[in-house]
């Protein structure tokens, strides 16, 4: 009788959990059709004849693109990428890595000759941002993903903020300027603080006479902040229950975010995300420290003249060869798995 009661009560259990399960996985499916796709820019299916790039099936790498597109005191314009990363989610190795591409890197834009890395958005949006980051670096995408500004700050505020700790040159900078774009919120401190979405985004845009608490400056302070603060995010959503992320993706995914992927694929990378068992993030920054130069070139502008070579080697090693096992360091003309990375000296 007992072993009946307790057979029917698992029964229902299991039926109960099993409602519950298809119920939110309707609900995030209703979540991700509200992302603008864009299937005519596919670029795990995009022609590089031509083009050398490296690949591995255990390794994905998406590149993450925000846009300084913005419709304020009269601006209006595509813009150009104010952040280009490619997040590395590592099958191989167990690992999650984050790589910033520095905009102001002189490459050659397939069709276009020399210019800033930021401009080939500008000038041939994603696909030939992609031509231009596989000519450049050898590097395979396997999809992207556009972020607004407004969804940006959505984000941080949906997670509660993030913590980070400002210098006195970012605190006063960020409290005098209209970097936070809001008045009301020009009130940061030297220290840690906690964030909300506008105060993060004006502290993921400054650049210049600026230093990060390791004394970095201009673009390489900024993509250090950027790198920062998608940790911060990425630590806050995965403490919260599974049903918060439901809400977050209702109000951010709609009319902000832009991308090539589709829902299953959306839904395979989170899988492999949860059991990874890991959620450190390993950051690296192109272009590495000894292999470029600061340059004024005409009709360019101040400008990071590379190694390109070296650069293509290191990204490379990083996301294909870098097991995560300790700090990472570009190895030329081998295989880079330990050993720490100098950090990038400002031009």
């Amino acid at each position: 009788m007992w072993k009946r009661i307790l057979l029917f009560a698992a029964m229902a259990a299991s039926a109960t959990l099993g409602f519950f399960a298809a119920k939110a996985q309707v609900t995030f499916e209703g979540s991700l059709n509200q992302i603008e796709r864009t299937y005519e820019t596919v670029l795990s299916d995009m022609d590089l004849k031509g083009i050398k790039v490296r690949s591995d099936t255990n390794i994905v790498n998406i590149l993450l693109i925000g846009n300084d597109f913005r419709e304020e005191n009269g601006y209006s314009a595509a813009g150009l990428t104010d952040t280009m990363m490619i997040a590395t989610l590592d099958n191989k190795h167990k690992a999650l890595k984050l790589t910033s591409l520095m905009r102001d890197i002189l490459v050659e834009i397939p069709g276009y000759g020399s210019n800033k890395l930021n401009s080939a958005y500008s000038i041939g949006g994603v696909e030939l941002l992609y031509q231009t980051i596989a000519q450049n670096f050898g590097i395979q995408l396997d999809g992207y993903v556009e972020v607004s500004f407004e969804a940006f700050e959505k984000v941080v505020n949906d997670v509660g903020g993030v913590e980070v700790e400002l210098t006195e040159s970012e605190a006063n900078y960020l409290n005098t300027t209209n970097y936070i774009s809001k008045k009301k919120y020009r009130n940061v401190k030297v220290g840690k603080n906690k964030l909300n979405g506008n105060q993060a985004l004006g502290y993921c845009r400054i650049r210049k006479t600026v230093y990060t608490p390791d004394g970095l400056t201009d673009d390489y302070g900024r993509t250090w902040r950027q790198r920062t603060v998608i940790s911060g995010i990425f630590d806050r959503v995965k403490k919260l229950p599974m049903s918060s992320w439901v809400d977050i993706a209702n109000n951010v995914l709609g009319g902000y975010v832009t991308t090539d992927l589709t829902n299953k694929s959306i839904k395979n990378y989170i899988k492999s995300v949860m059991f990874m068992g890991t959620t450190e993030i390993h950051q690296l920054q192109i272009p590495v420290d000894g292999y470029y130069s600061g340059s004024r070139l005409d009709g360019v502008g101040s400008c990071l003249t590379i190694d390109k070579e070296a650069q293509s080697q290191a990204l490379n090693q990083f996301i294909f060869d870098y097991n995560g096992k300790e700090e990472f360091q570009y190895v030329p003309n081998g295989l880079a798995s330990t050993a720490s990375q100098t950090p990038a000296v400002a031009y």
